[in-house]
């Protein structure tokens, strides 16, 4: 029997609870595996809390991201066979120890990269790589502020943005966080905490802001994101850590500056398999070329999702953090 963290009610941690679920025979189109890591991610606090809704209902099984060995395969599956070592990051029921998965949301795991490397990269590189290169085409010219710089996708954007030759700004909310930023490919890191960060990103840019404010946190940075920005800048909220952002005001974008909004996700851009597939590769590649580390900060028994939540949502984390079943 595999093991799961079920949620049957809305609410805090402590309605993680681990049960014994019974695995099914994977179905047409399905792919059984056996799960070595699971990534945490803050959106598995939102479906939590309500403040996204489960496909399913309740009761259901958190968790989008996980990497492990496959076990079986269903009718109509030809891409992937016993054996193999693959990754997903967009695969509703991550927090388990075994499970059925849709062939069309794995990938395959290049040799070379760990299955716990891919667990702590899939959704946070992905998101990353759709950031950087499509949502605004990130290059030598630009100078850009990444809010949460020491979270899981903020030590990946800054050193990829970095080597795509950018000026790279970030926030961070502690001395110990702010020196893992500038480790991962800042330049400047700002203490949210005890600077003003519309003054500092305007003193480092000589008073003409970033061209692109890349904003995880939402209540709490809105809308002094917008205050960062050039004139026709773009804030790309992808987040809302903090809480969401109420209100908004379309209005508010021309009176500071003819302003860009976008609300990316990840399962938008990656919505097709040829978009999944491309968005994999490239952070495949930039992994396997060195210029991107994956680092894995913190790792709990997935029987202790309740407390990996809890230190996730007091910031106590940093970089990636881990389930192991």
């Amino acid at each position: 029997m595999a093991q799961a963290i079920v949620v049957r009610e809305l609410g805090g941690p402590e309605v993680l609870k681990m049960e014994g679920v019974t695995l099914a025979a994977p179905g047409p189109g399905e792919v059984q595996i056996r799960q070595v890591a699971i990534g945490l991610n803050f959106i598995d606090v939102y479906f939590r809390t309500g403040l996204y809704k489960s496909a399913t209902g309740l009761p259901f099984i958190p968790g989008k991201e996980g990497a492990g060995v496959v076990t079986a395969v269903g009718d109509g599956v030809s891409m992937f066979s016993v054996a193999d070592r693959v990754a997903y990051a967009s695969a509703d029921g991550a927090y388990a120890s075994e499970r059925n998965v849709d062939a069309s949301q794995l990938l395959k795991v290049p040799e070379g990269i760990s299955l716990e490397t891919a667990a702590a990269m899939m959704l946070k590189g992905m998101t990353a790589q759709y950031l950087l290169n499509q949502t605004f085409k990130v290059g030598p010219e630009t100078t850009l502020l990444f809010h949460a710089a020491a979270g899981g996708v903020g030590l990946i954007a800054g050193q990829w943005a970095k080597a795509l030759g950018a000026t790279v700004i970030g926030t961070a909310g502690s001395q110990e966080k702010i020196d893992l930023a500038l480790a991962h490919g800042y330049d400047h890191v700002i203490n949210y905490r005890t600077d003003n960060f519309v003054e500092r990103v305007k003193d480092l840019t000589g008073g003409r802001g970033v061209d692109v404010v890349y904003d995880s946190v939402g209540r709490d940075t809105y809308p002094a994101s917008l205050d960062c920005l050039k004139p026709r800048g773009l804030w790309a909220s992808f987040g809302n850590s903090s809480g969401p952002v109420d209100a908004f005001n379309i209005g508010i974008l021309a009176q500071k500056g003819a302003l860009y909004a976008t609300r990316p996700t990840l399962f938008t851009y990656v919505a097709t398999r040829p978009a999944l597939e491309a968005c994999a590769n490239s952070l495949f590649d930039v992994v396997q070329s060195n210029k991107v580390r994956i680092n894995i900060n913190q790792t709990y028994p997935l029987a202790e999702a309740g407390r990996a939540h809890t230190d996730l949502e007091t910031r106590k984390t940093s970089g990636t953090t881990l389930l192991i079943p």
